[in-house]
């Protein structure tokens, strides 16, 4: 009996889905043929002839040509002609079709097992010889279970969802809605009225300096309340964290106790408006060697603050171009002709009526990419003089007798204590990326959910979401989103714990806040790009809002500091600690090596045990283990790298740019493994159907970090080709399965819609309605 005959034995039929889907766009490899030929020879109800048969379709060698290709697809037409309410159907499922219903059960016990063993996704295979949905048919949108949006949207808000609802009642006010196509002034002007507004009516001010115009036990309230305006125009977000953020927050942290009793009652209402002045044009994040001198007057009991060159001009400093009256000056401090490092010094710049004081000249940075409403200057000093008590003292002072005194001997500790003021502004950052990314998903999705392009002849045009790459394009970040949104939450509660109880040693802290500020913002980036693109023509009209989430985030990656620099600020401290590992000696470096291998063992083990089917690619505990495989890995190999040029006598500064590359995907790894973490921590605290959604949403983020990480794990021996490929294939079909709730799921999000404020985004794509 020849192959091509043996088609049309009943006893074969159920058989033929699994012989379309082994060809269909070479589904299988060459190895997982010979898998499944050796499975099905392991059947002893098949008949020696038939047996031969299905081996010879299955041969390798052998592949079938165009023209019996052709005949299996007409077979598989006419059996699944019934089943169009649903294109999710298994072998098991395609088989009983073939035959009426009545496949034996040992043919369908066989085509489920090779189907999980090989990770098949038959579904995803045959989509293309469905027959389409009639016209009666119902919008997959409108189909199957739906997420408890209110249950999601309490678990991302998490403890402060009174103030988020505070925040979200302010910005539904049309008249509040992102401004656009505005000359630089109006929108300055716009949103400095938009300021009086949030100071008054959220208290956003008072909320930013707990113990001192609040009761409030810290800074969560502040922080909640920033990452919820995040959905509304950014310029108004980054004006805010300029004047309580970074203006007062300096006050806040640096200050003693009676220059925050005088000063932040006037930052928090507005009658004293300020800006951050520590970025110098000739040295961008690098803080230690600012040129700006503060140098003290023992004589008349003053700080002569002081612009030594060009490149000490102090750069980008919001506020600094029009609204401040005073700047906090970062500048290195010289007491008694000894230099002591960079302090914060509070240096007034205009008087009441908004005029230059004597000594300090101010520019416009000018015209930007985004952001417009913030109004970035410049400033240089001249020799400007002001009292002793104006250096921020919290962590330092000079005393009546003109002494330099701190309560922290070592420089380079007291210079990193005083930088960690900036990690409330990471967290704030990384935020807010998170938030601009939900808007633009949330606009694009929308749309999608209604748009309609192209479809089968004498049929209607196919929703945007159906198609597989539109799913990826949007679903896959949205799953990401959710998965940083956990993590920024995780990361705000331990910031919040830190500055509770006062914590000494905040350097993990902050390593892990430079972390995912820069992949959260990385995130923004691309995700706003797809979704503009996801959108075709609209998402390019200003209108519809994209182009100006585009442009006003894309600083968010320099924001607080460049990404990269981050991220090697990360790998510093993960090798930092390591090295602690092997303080104990001999002894401690065998355990520490031992402990390592089992670790490599034990992580390997989820690849190992299985063949990659779906129940263990959807294990959390296998996609934890495999991105923490990768991050120890990388570790381990970074701190060899490095010891072995140390050993050799390389230059410490040397040896970190020789390493820079592996630096990086270092501190990448190690922020995709606590993102993970992140996302299947809130699974488990998710109750009812809330936590099955949320899995489905773990395992689209978890799978398709692995599946962009496949390379490197294929190299290191981690994975092969036919594991990967399981991954490639699982990642659309979790995708399809969150598709009908898409809408639900950023609806989860609760983004006002005069936020969204875009057309598209309420299906009228003809007609703007605002």
């Amino acid at each position: 009996m020849d192959r091509t005959g043996a088609l049309a034995t009943p006893e074969l039929q159920p058989f033929l889905p699994m012989l379309y889907v082994a060809w269909a766009d070479d589904a299988l490899s060459a190895d997982d043929l010979r898998v499944l030929r050796a499975r099905l020879e392991a059947q002893p109800w098949l008949k020696p002839a038939l047996r031969l048969a299905l081996e010879e379709w299955l041969d390798p060698a052998r592949p079938p040509s165009a023209t019996e290709l052709a005949m299996l697809r007409r077979a598989l037409e006419r059996a699944v002609g019934t089943m169009r309410p649903t294109r999710r159907v298994s072998l098991a499922q395609l088989a009983s079709a073939m035959v009426d219903g009545h496949a034996s059960e040992a043919a369908t016990h066989a085509l489920a097992e090779i189907e999980s063993l090989l990770a098949l996704d038959a579904a995803h295979a045959i989509d293309d010889v469905i027959t389409p949905y009639e016209h009666e048919a119902p919008r997959p949108f409108e189909r199957g279970p739906r997420p408890d949006v209110a249950a999601l949207r309490a678990l991302l808000d998490g403890r402060h969802a009174g103030v988020r609802a505070k925040v979200r009642a302010f910005l539904a006010e049309p008249a509040r809605r992102a401004a656009y196509g505005l000359s630089k002034e109006e929108h300055r002007a716009m949103v400095r009225g938009w300021l009086d507004e949030l100071a008054k009516d959220v208290g956003m001010g008072a909320l930013a300096s707990p113990g001192v115009t609040t009761d409030a036990p810290d800074l969560g309230g502040y922080l909640a309340a920033f990452e919820t305006l995040a959905y509304g125009d950014l310029s108004l977000l980054i004006k805010n964290g300029v004047q309580w953020g970074l203006f007062g927050g300096s006050i806040f942290f640096l200050g003693d106790d009676a220059q925050r009793a005088k000063y932040l009652p006037d930052v928090a209402s507005l009658r004293l408006l300020g800006c951050f002045a520590m970025s110098e044009v000739g040295h961008g994040s690098n803080v230690a060697d600012l040129e700006t001198i503060a140098r003290y007057d023992a004589e008349s009991d003053e700080i002569v603050v002081h612009t030594p060159s060009e490149s000490a001009r102090k750069d980008w400093a919001g506020n600094a171009a029009r609204d401040a009256r005073m700047a906090t000056v970062f500048a290195q401090l010289e007491v008694a002709g000894e230099r002591h490092g960079v302090h914060a010094v509070l240096v007034p710049i205009r008087d009441a009526n908004g005029a230059e004081l004597p000594g300090v000249r101010t520019g416009d940075c000018g015209h930007k990419m985004g952001l417009n409403g913030v109004d970035n200057g410049r400033i240089w000093f001249d020799h400007v003089r002001v009292p002793r008590a104006s250096l921020l003292s919290r962590h330092a002072r000079i005393t009546e007798l003109g002494t330099y005194e701190s309560p922290i001997a070592s420089p380079g500790k007291r210079f990193f204590t005083m930088l960690g003021t900036l990690v409330g502004g990471r967290v704030s950052v990384a935020a807010a990326a998170v938030s601009a990314s939900k808007v633009g998903l949330a606009i694009a999705i929308r749309y999608a959910s209604e748009r309609r392009q192209f479809g089968p002849t004498k049929e209607p045009e196919t929703l945007l979401l159906e198609y597989p790459t539109h799913q990826r394009r949007l679903l896959i970040p949205l799953a990401t989103t959710y998965a940083l949104s956990f993590a920024i939450d995780e990361l705000r509660e331990s910031y919040l714990h830190a500055q509770r109880e006062g914590a000494k040693d905040t350097r993990e802290l902050e390593a892990h806040a430079a972390g995912l500020k820069a992949i959260a913002t990385w995130h923004a980036t691309k995700t706003l790009q797809a979704c503009r693109e996801a959108c075709g023509g609209q998402g390019y009209l200003s209108v519809n809002r994209l182009a100006d989430l585009k442009s006003d985030t894309d600083v968010f990656t320099t924001f607080e500091g460049d990404n990269t620099v981050l991220l090697q600020l990360v790998a510093r401290e993960l090798l930092a600690k390591y090295a602690k590992r092997f303080t104990g000696g001999p002894v401690a470096l065998v355990r520490a090596l031992a402990s390592a291998a089992v670790l490599t063992m034990r992580e390997k083990a989820p690849f190992r045990a299985h063949r990659a089917d779906e129940a263990s690619l959807r294990d959390p505990e296998m996609q934890r283990s495999a991105l923490a495989w990768r991050e120890e890995s990388l570790l381990r190999s970074a701190a060899a790298r490095a010891k072995k040029r140390s050993d050799a006598g390389m230059d410490a500064q040397d040896v970190l740019m020789e390493l820079q590359e592996h630096l990086v995907a270092l501190a990448e790894a190690h922020v995709e493994r606590r993102v993970m973490d992140a996302i299947a921590g809130a699974v488990e605290r998710a109750e009812g159907d809330t936590r099955e959604w949320l899995a489905r949403l773990r395992d689209l983020h978890a799978l398709s970090t692995l599946e962009a990480r496949a390379a490197w794990f294929v190299e290191n021996g981690e994975l092969d080709g036919g594991q990967t490929r399981a991954i490639r294939k699982l990642v659309p079909k979790i995708a399809r399965e969150l598709r009908d709730v898409a809408v639900p799921l950023v609806d989860a999000f609760g983004i006002p819609d005069a936020c969204l404020a875009a057309p598209i985004a309420f299906h009228d794509p003809a007609h703007p309605r605002w």
